[in-house]
């Protein structure tokens, strides 16, 4: 039996059909086009839902359900969106929606915690019951799993894991308060941090990377540590150090057998993996060796932990 998992991103609708296993064994992707209205878009979601399975050779009657990981705040209970900023979405019945084009089960839940339930269930995580996922891209998103199931608070908004402040009267962030940990840790704070050390030195070889690639990015301070740049090292440590602070918050709240990081940033591998634990368990208060430690590891689904986790989705 198969599993169809939509990935609503705000600018494609990935979908894939999963088997039990959790690999993605067809895929199809469309422009979300965010302007449009809600109708349209889950007619889209539908219709691709019904063209990825008859596309390649498989039959409806093969599918168990349809899961959908959705941005914005997600009543998973009942099936709705309550909003999403970069989407039409307000009170929006995804379920509902779906269902007028397609007869099966709908699930639907927040795409960072299909991301962690695909990691949960299919990935780094799997045959653990409680591991949580952080995700460092243009913020910092976050999955929670508590004995083997999603935790999202009773009204649905838990698990916003980047807005735990770590720097009082820190950066303001876009959600109204400052210091929050996305403001300091996701690939756009690294982007802020670099340029900050860079304008202190320049003589950095951060410069002359820039210039190759026409821009800063996320890579811009590791790769100049790599070669031994003094700003791009110092750079590199202060992320660090911010991201080391709220990974050691994550744990201390819910100490996680697993802990899993993804997004862009996580391929630095071993010069963010290594340093950042090293970081994280020395600010831990459990250090004792009689006390389990939770690991940090790599995610491993990359970007298609959406589709399978909310394929992989269930009541």
């Amino acid at each position: 039996m198969y599993y169809i998992g939509i990935d609503l991103g705000g600018t494609n609708i990935a979908v894939g059909l999963v088997n039990e296993d959790g690999k993605i064994v067809a895929k199809k992707s469309v422009p979300t086009r965010n302007e449009r209205s809600s109708e349209e878009i889950i007619k889209d979601m539908a219709l691709t839902a019904i063209d990825v399975v008859k596309e390649n050779g498989y039959s409806m009657d093969e599918v168990v359900s349809i899961g959908v990981g959705s941005p914005g705040s997600v009543d998973k209970d009942n099936g709705v969106v309550i909003s999403a900023n970069n989407l039409n979405f307000l009170n929006t019945n995804i379920r509902k929606g779906i269902q007028e084009y397609v007869n099966k089960p709908v699930y639907i839940d927040n795409d960072a915690n299909c991301a962690a339930w695909a990691e949960a269930v299919a990935g780094a995580a799997k045959g653990v019951k409680h591991s949580v996922m952080i995700t460092l891209g243009t913020g910092v998103g976050g999955g929670i799993v508590v004995d083997g199931k999603l935790y999202s608070g009773f009204n649905f908004f838990g698990g916003e894991l980047g807005h735990m402040v770590i720097a009082a009267d820190g950066e303001q962030c876009n959600c109204g308060r400052k210091g929050c940990w996305e403001r300091y840790s996701s690939a756009t704070a690294l982007i802020r941090i670099t340029k900050e050390h860079a304008e202190k030195d320049k003589n950095s070889l951060i410069w002359k990377l820039v210039e190759e690639e026409g821009k800063f990015s996320g890579r811009t301070a590791f790769n100049a540590a790599r070669q031994g740049d003094a700003a791009g090292k110092a750079a590199v440590a202060e992320y660090l150090k911010y991201l080391s602070i709220g990974l050691a918050n994550v744990i201390s709240i819910f100490q996680p057998e697993i802990l899993v990081i993804g997004g862009g940033v996580s391929n630095e591998g071993k010069d963010l993996f290594e340093p950042v634990t090293e970081l994280t368990f020395a600010q831990k208060y459990t250090k004792s060796e009689d006390v389990k430690q939770t690991k940090i590891v790599k995610a491993m689904l990359g970007n298609d932990a959406g589709i399978v986790g909310a394929a992989l989705l269930k009541e």
